[in-house]
């Protein structure tokens, strides 16, 4: 028994994560939203990713999405080339998601 929880252990330090989120109207806190999701992901393991799905409304949250991913390489931007919907942003976030554990957020 006792290794089992050794071998869970093991397993939660290396998890590997994915939070995905979408994009929609968010400029005005897109910082704050990553210092928190940052501090959160690292809080449950090093090795995480951020995919930011960009679903094409009219604020500056690509650009502040874009200029994250250039200072922190766990960021991912997705661009879609028109608005699709949440639930297709979020398929696509899904899509690019690297990691074995996924977390799902839907920002509004």
């Amino acid at each position: 028994m006792q290794m089992d929880i050794a071998a869970q252990m093991i397993h939660y330090i290396h998890m590997k994560l994915s939070i995905v989120a979408t994009l929609y109207c968010s400029a005005s806190h897109n910082d704050e939203f990553y210092s928190r999701i940052t501090q959160a992901a690292q809080n449950m393991t090093s090795d995480y990713e951020i995919v930011m799905v960009n679903d094409r409304l009219p604020d500056d949250s690509l650009d502040r999405a874009v200029r994250l991913s250039e200072i922190d390489e766990s960021v991912i931007v997705v661009d879609l080339s028109r608005n699709f919907g949440h639930e297709k942003a979020m398929m696509t976030g899904l899509a690019h998601a690297q990691d074995n554990q996924v977390f799902l957020i839907r920002r509004t």
